[in-house]
């Protein structure tokens, strides 16, 4: 028997249908190693030696894989192809006890027979210096977190968490808010005049662009009403007009920050839900007739490199559909970000034949769109440029002059398959809907009338999660595994907020950044950050030794940490005083802060610990009438009564109402959001451990590769439509209907 493991069960029957009997694959479900969390488990005094622990929730995974890696002749390591997965491969190599040197590592950049099969022939020696980068990343962000965490528990209230990403992350949102704060609007009046050609009714809307030859614009009631009379009455001379044909290049294909922005700005997803189901379309869909199959490449790239062999059956299959025209003189070539990991490709379809139409009926709503957005923007990329007849005309009226352009398509190109998202701006005229009459130079218009209108400038609008991910890949800051996870943690830490589609910062969000700023400036820098970075992608090409990296940024490091500690400044909320009267030992009580906000405590702690709630209002509110508020319609198995929820330090979960006589707890039905990370452990991704009183707590992990798991299953309800969760009841896990209490379908968890 030949054992292959791999990370994700969700892909592990989709690489089993290409495999003969003497394969068996094994699934380690994300990390199996990873440094403890309940301390630094870095050697900050010995070459920053990193103390590995196996995952406490993995120790039966452990023993289980190695069981079966004891039965097996050969081992083959084919976690993801970068460099988080390079990093699984070297913990399942040593706890397997299997020599680096051995070649037993397998990649392949989608779960295709033939990809699976040529990776077989293939096998290589764990790449070092990929683990090594690797490992210097994870090694920073646990300094990182761990170390500067306290000074924002000390300073600001407890529980609170810093990383090096997740918080110039935070500075983004921040400093956006600010600068909308700060803006001061300006008036402006957009000018046009409505003109026709003489005998033709087509109306011509000519914008105002200059005056006595210099760029002009109109910015009070006054100048709208001086620019009236002095073109009152005068012709309007067309003076030039240029005539081209103008050409748009397609797009390149996919990379993950521009399919997520892309997916919001087309489908109106979140991350999250962008994540979870192109984790599916790679891992692999249920097709009617055909079992699970994979749809797509791997979706956590930066590169927009596509294989010889992928381009030459687009082009092909381009010929066929469209014609020879559509197909360009010369493969399409894009050029990728600089530190984009070129050993990937862009997302892409697997099998250019497999179009989205013969999928439509065989695979999900939500399936079915992503694919299809992925399989139109990787067919445009290969395709020929579109072209268009082009027109712009300069008129002259007095000391005025005009402006009108339009064009119209001359030859589709791409946009036969794929129109790229463009947010319009104020006054943005639509050149491809503005068809122009035939003019000459010399000719006199005919006025209509005027179109003018006061409107003010706006300021910078705030980041969408779509938009701040592209800030993130602009400015160098984390790699595409790291962007769902890092925007995700923001919100679970109540650092920032969802206003509509809009991301704005809380007030805890701004004075964690200000304290940041003000002890840790590097850590905080955009550019530090971006060429942070930088050097860890040296560490990959092999050129630089990781702990010379952490050493160089840890040099200072606890000279920082220590001032920061030791001075007196603080942002916490001083105790308020109250006249409630503690009836456990007599003492007024006081109004605290606390992370989940405004409370009431004895000021006797620790002798006396007791605690009250109280509402917006300050108004104590009893225990009674805080569940009886919170009450969910869900019935605890145990006991009969009612679930309540409740908040707690990883959010929102449902507790029984006959707390403390009854104990049990579950969590809260997920519609769209994943669990946890794509490595399906969650370690110091969505949900870090929370710091308070020098309590530990670390950032994202910032790994590549933390693709998203969920409890969310493809299969859809039969009976309403929605989706399948998976539920933990008294006899183990099982699948419920989301759409709980109005449709209370269940049925049997599917077998791994």
């Amino acid at each position: 028997m030949k054992l292959i493991i791999i990370e994700g069960a969700g892909k592990k029957e989709t690489i089993e249908k290409y495999l003969g009997s003497e394969y068996k694959v094994f699934a380690t479900k994300g990390h199996i190693r990873d440094l403890p969390v309940s301390r630094l488990s870095v050697d900050v005094k010995n070459n920053f030696t990193p103390k590995y622990d196996v995952l406490k929730d993995k120790t039966d995974i452990v023993n289980a894989m190695k069981t079966v890696a004891k039965k097996a002749e050969v081992v083959y390591l084919a976690t993801d192809p970068d460099r988080e997965g390079e990093a699984i491969s070297w913990h399942v190599a040593h706890l397997l006890g299997i020599d680096e040197a051995e070649p037993v590592r397998i990649v392949f950049n989608e779960i295709s027979k033939k990809a699976v099969q040529n990776a077989l022939t293939a096998p290589r020696q764990i790449d070092i210096n990929l683990v090594d980068a690797q490992q210097a990343r994870r090694v920073l962000d646990r300094l990182v977190g761990y170390k500067v965490s306290p000074v924002l528990c000390k300073k600001i209230q407890n529980k609170l968490s810093a990383g090096r990403v997740q918080s110039v992350t935070l500075k983004l949102v921040v400093d956006r808010e600010r600068e909308i704060r700060a803006f001061k609007p300006e008036e402006y009046w957009p000018f046009f005049s409505i003109l026709c050609k003489d005998g033709d009714e087509q109306r011509i809307k000519t914008q105002l662009v200059s005056h006595l030859g210099q760029k002009f614009k109109l910015t009070t009631a006054e100048m709208v009403e001086k620019a009236k009379s002095e073109l009152d009455g005068k012709d309007y001379k067309v003076t030039k007009i240029k005539k081209s044909v103008t050409k748009s290049r397609p797009p390149a294909p996919f990379v993950t920050s521009t399919m997520q922005q892309d997916a919001l700005n087309k489908l109106g997803w979140n991350l999250k839900k962008t994540s979870l189901i192109a984790q599916n379309l790679y891992e692999g869909v249920e097709i009617k007739g055909e079992g699970k199959v994979a749809l797509v490449t791997y979706i956590r790239t930066d590169s927009t490199r596509v294989s010889p062999d992928a381009q030459k059956e687009a082009m092909d299959y381009i010929g066929q559909k469209f014609g020879g025209d559509y197909v360009p003189e010369k493969p399409n070539f894009f050029a990728s970000k600089k530190g984009a990991q070129d050993a990937h490709e862009a997302i892409r379809p697997i099998n250019i034949i497999r179009t989205p139409d013969a999928l439509k009926d065989s695979i999900s709503k939500d399936h079915y769109a992503l694919y299809k957005l992925i399989y139109s923007r990787f067919l445009a990329s290969q395709m020929s440029e579109a072209q268009y007849n082009s027109m712009s005309v300069d008129i002259a009226c007095g000391d005025y002059g005009f402006r009108v352009s339009g064009r119209t398509l001359l030859f589709a190109g791409f946009t036969a398959v794929y129109s790229a998202y463009v947010e319009k701006k104020d006054d943005d005229e639509d050149e491809d809907k503005n068809i122009l009459p035939d003019m000459t130079e010399g000719e006199i218009l005919k006025f209509i009338e005027y179109k003018y209108e006061q409107k003010f400038t706006r300021p910078p609008a705030r980041y969408t999660e779509a938009s701040l991910v592209k800030a993130m890949e602009e400015k160098g800051i984390g790699r595409p595994a790291t962007y769902t996870p890092t925007v995700a943690l923001l919100f679970s830490r109540d650092y920032t907020s969802k206003e509509g589609r809009y991301i704005a910062p809380t007030e805890l969000g701004e004075k964690v950044t200000d304290m940041l700023v003000k002890y840790f400036e590097d850590i905080m820098d955009i550019t530090f950050t971006a060429q942070m970075e930088e050097k860890l992608d040296t560490i990959e090409d092999g050129g630089v030794v990781w702990q010379s990296v952490v050493g160089n940024f840890y040099e200072g490091f606890e000279d920082k940490i220590k001032n920061a500690m030791g001075d007196d400044y603080t942002l916490k909320e001083p105790d308020e005083d109250t006249d409630i009267k503690c009836e456990e030992c007599g003492e007024m009580m006081v109004k605290k802060t606390g992370r989940f906000g405004k409370f009431v405590a004895c000021p006797g702690y620790p002798k006396c610990k007791n605690i009250k709630n109280i509402d917006a209002n300050g108004n104590i509110v009893s225990k009674e009438e805080r569940v009886a508020a919170q009450l969910s319609d869900e019935i605890c198995e145990k006991c009969g009564k009612q679930y309540a929820i409740k908040k707690g330090r990883y959010g929102n979960f449902l507790g029984c109402s006959g707390y403390p006589e009854c104990k049990t707890i579950k969590n809260l039905p997920k519609t769209n959001a994943p669990k946890s990370s794509n490595r399906e452990d969650g370690i110091d991704s969505l949900n870090p451990p929370p710091a308070g009183n020098g309590e530990l707590v670390s950032e994202n992990g910032d790994g590549e590769n933390n693709s998203t798991a969920s409890n969310i299953f493809a299969e859809k309800c039969e009976k309403c439509g929605a989706d399948f969760a998976e539920r933990k009841g008294r006899f183990g896990p099982f699948l419920g209907c989301t759409g709980y209490p109005n449709c209370k379908n269940i049925k049997k968890m599917p077998k791994n």
